[in-house]
């Protein structure tokens, strides 16, 4: 995913400023792709030069606000149901498990079991922020929940197979 069709995708809901949408990148993109102020001001620039949003108002300040174009929604939608998802091709996680064997057993378990705990950890702050919020039946709240519905169910996939791992590089080295 890109940040570009990130930002495509909040302005298609409707128009908003760099700072409106760094808001909505804070309080819940971050659980799925974290940008940072810089990031979100150098692309927005970058979608202008290249048609695909446009200034909509300037306020104080040099604040700006920014909608969608027609080639905006046409390169979003191209984007999400055309262009096929990278999916997982790169897990640094799990390139580093199956490079375990260079270590010894206890600093795989270890590494596991740190595994665990960071799912675990993650699983708990998802979940909280799940409570804490206040789900609405427009499109941006459904989608978002269904977003962190994921997160939460692949944080919990994570603790449960890194237990499992950990178990498994115990037996290994019992049979040694």
């Amino acid at each position: 995913m890109s940040l570009r069709h990130a930002l495509l995708g909040l302005l298609a809901d409707g128009p908003a400023s760099g700072y409106d949408l760094l808001g909505t990148f804070r309080t819940s993109l971050e659980n799925v792709w974290p940008a940072t102020q810089s990031q979100i001001y150098t692309d927005l620039t970058k979608l202008d030069a290249a048609g695909l949003i446009r200034i909509a108002a300037e306020g104080p300040r040099g604040r700006k606000t920014y909608e969608i174009t027609d080639e905006g929604r046409a390169e979003l939608r191209h984007w999400l149901l055309e262009t096929a998802p990278e999916g997982y091709r790169r897990n640094d996680i799990l390139l580093r498990v199956f490079l375990l064997g260079a270590v010894e057993p206890e600093e795989a378990r270890g590494f596991l079991r740190t595994r665990a705990h960071s799912a675990t950890t993650r699983l708990a702050a998802l979940r909280s922020f799940d409570e804490s919020m206040d789900w609405g039946g427009d499109p941006l709240s459904v989608y978002g929940r269904l977003t962190l519905e994921w997160g939460k169910r692949f944080m919990a996939m994570q603790a449960e197979w890194a237990e499992w791992a950990e178990k498994e590089v115990a037996a290994l080295e019992a049979t040694r």
